[in-house]
């Protein structure tokens, strides 16, 4: 039997961390405040932005458009963004 079920804060502050980790391998996550902006505290330029934006994405199913750049702008940001929009499909 398969489910939806709302992201959880949880999984999307991991999927989140998980692609700011492919663009920026060694990105310190631990020393990233909720509010503080991604782009400015990781260094990201623009293409390392869309990079963030596709891979996300492409990680949770989620459409994301230009128009919720800002909803991406900081992790408190874009976990309300993700478990907003985002469904978890799986068995059970």
């Amino acid at each position: 039997m398969t489910h939806d079920a709302t992201m959880s804060p949880a999984a999307a502050r991991a999927a989140i961390a998980a692609v700011i980790r492919r663009i920026v391998p060694d990105a310190d996550l631990d020393g990233l405040a909720d509010d503080d902006p991604i782009r400015a505290e990781l260094e990201l330029d623009s293409l390392d932005f869309l990079s963030f934006v596709e891979l996300l994405s492409d990680a949770t199913g989620i459409r994301i458009d230009e128009s919720d750049y800002p909803d991406l702008s900081t992790m408190a940001r874009a976990i309300s963004f993700l478990t907003a929009r985002g469904t978890v499909h799986g068995d059970g």
